[in-house]
């Protein structure tokens, strides 16, 4: 008979840990293609959102310009979120997604990076002297024909009239990850990145930060795509709007725009 109630008690007991486990009876998954340089704050915003839902989301990194056109070629993507408009207009002008789920949900600043153990602070303004501070080295940019970064990089190079002096000493990368990793690693001893990447990488230290007025203005404009049926995106991409995931993007370093 003890044993018996000591058995029925550790059912119970065991039963009572089952039901007090959260249950998500229709968990699903979502899919997004996101700019490389979101990596840090979606992956938290992800797991928060799974441990609340139950839902996966399978996140997709590369340049904007990579994703676009694997959204373009038919890549089952159910969020796109870009690193510049210029991409999502890409996307619109194609009809591939849906135009009234479009919102600017992020901003960002450009920022010169080096070796933290060599990090010597670099005053950026009009023909400040680049080239001679990359000395013998490259500077890691994202590829300035494509890569958001690289873009930004470019305007801001140009409009600063040092672009000439150093259009020739690239170390240009498929994303802006790439570029940061390339200083992290002591490869290039100069790099232009976005302030949120410097702040996922040890390796790096701000050296320096473009003026706003030297490119236009960083934008990570959001969409749903046109031909996803996934209930879940609106969800998922609502949820990126919410007070919660604010708090991660500006602990990453992002400006959280209106979403207008």
């Amino acid at each position: 008979m003890k044993r018996r109630t000591i058995l029925t008690a550790v059912l119970a007991a065991m039963l009572g840990g089952v039901l007090l486990q959260p249950v998500h009876a229709s968990a699903g998954e979502v899919k997004v293609f996101a700019a490389a340089s979101l990596k840090n704050a979606l992956d938290g915003i992800a797991k928060d959102w799974k441990a609340e839902t139950g839902n996966d989301v399978v996140l997709t990194y590369a340049a904007s310009s990579a994703l676009a056109k694997q959204v373009e070629g038919g890549a089952p993507a159910d969020i796109f979120v870009s690193a510049d408009l210029k991409w999502m207009d890409y996307l619109q002008k194609a009809g591939l997604i849906k135009q009234e789920t479009r919102k600017n949900l992020l901003g960002n600043a450009l920022v010169m990076v080096a070796p933290a153990d060599k990090a010597k602070d670099i005053a950026i303004d009009k023909g400040f002297d680049l080239a001679g501070a990359l000395g013998e080295g490259r500077l890691a940019v994202g590829a300035v024909a494509s890569v958001p970064a690289g873009i930004y990089a470019k305007q801001a190079l140009t409009n600063l009239g040092v672009w000439d002096g150093v259009k020739d000493k690239l170390a240009e990368s498929e994303n802006v990850r790439a570029a940061l990793l390339l200083v992290s690693r002591g490869e290039a001893p100069l790099g232009i990145v976005y302030l949120t990447d410097s702040k996922a990488d040890k390796g790096v230290k701000v050296v320096g930060t473009f003026p706003e007025s030297s490119h236009d203005p960083i934008i990570y404009p959001i969409a749903e795509v046109k031909a996803s049926a996934n209930p879940l995106a609106a969800e998922f991409e609502a949820y990126l709007q919410s007070k919660k995931a604010a708090d991660v993007f500006t602990g990453q370093g992002f400006a959280v725009l209106s979403g207008k």
